[in-house]
């Protein structure tokens, strides 16, 4: 409880880290706030339905509270969205001339702050990704603030847990991405790094993943202990092995 997750994502898609943590939080009776900012409900509704998970079952007794940041942008770009008095509107900044990410943090923690009769285990805020809040208009500063507000209610206060996912390239020229990437490595408890392989692509061994576990914040002067697997995506499951030790190469 109360740890902060990155995903990272280089040369290649970790999305199914998303989908694991989103079927793993749901299934351990967690309330779940999914601000969804790449794909469509549908989208990860198949998913889960692949790992054993109903999300629209989820949504309806109250666990899962689903943000479709696709969907809510269209709406405000094209205002096909009647404001009403009252009702939230968490992507407003993308029509403001001054953005801040104020009306995501409050939907952030009305969403996940326990109603009375609430028996859910513990708030859970997953975003996938967090890049697109900065495509959408929003400063680094901005996105880092929220992510700083989100820890401090979610984590501090309501002892729950945060998991985020950023693409990063290390030849990219997007600064502003990279700002954000690096200031939340930072800050994470545990940073789980998915990478392509340098040697390019092949069918049994579709990646690594770098586990970083962030001793170092605990301030015992110890290093960060760091893991490295291989691993192969499946279509219900992902195998993970020792670099080298694929099942096709042994």
């Amino acid at each position: 409880q109360g740890k902060f997750t990155l995903l990272r994502d280089t040369r290649t898609d970790g999305s199914f880290l998303v989908h694991h943590f989103l079927s793993f939080y749901l299934r351990a009776g967690c309330k779940v706030c999914f601000v969804a900012l790449l794909q469509s409900f549908s989208h990860y509704h198949i998913v889960a339905q692949k790992l054993g998970v109903s999300l629209t079952a989820a949504k309806e007794r109250g666990q899962l509270v689903f943000l479709e940041g696709l969907k809510s942008c269209l709406d405000l770009v094209f205002g096909e969205e009647e404001e009403q008095p009252g009702q939230p509107r968490p992507l407003q900044f993308v029509s403001e001339s001054s953005p801040n990410l104020k009306a995501l943090f409050d939907f952030v923690r009305t969403s996940l702050t326990p109603a009375s009769g609430d028996s859910w285990k513990g708030p859970v805020l997953l975003v996938d990704d967090l890049g697109v809040l900065l495509s959408l208009g929003a400063a680094p500063v901005a996105v880092l603030d929220f992510i700083h507000y989100c820890r401090v209610a979610v984590c501090s206060q309501l002892k729950g847990n945060i998991v985020v996912l950023v693409h990063s390239n290390e030849d990219s020229e997007d600064e502003e991405n990279e700002l954000v990437v690096n200031s939340l490595c930072h800050h994470s408890d545990l940073i789980l790094w998915v990478e392509g392989l340098a040697t390019g692509f092949c069918k049994d061994v579709h990646g690594q993943i770098k586990i970083i576990r962030r001793v170092s914040l605990e301030l015992t002067a110890e290093q960060d202990l760091v893991q490295i697997y291989q691993y192969k995506i499946q279509d219900k499951n992902v195998t993970f092995f020792a670099r080298g030790l694929s099942a096709a190469v042994l």
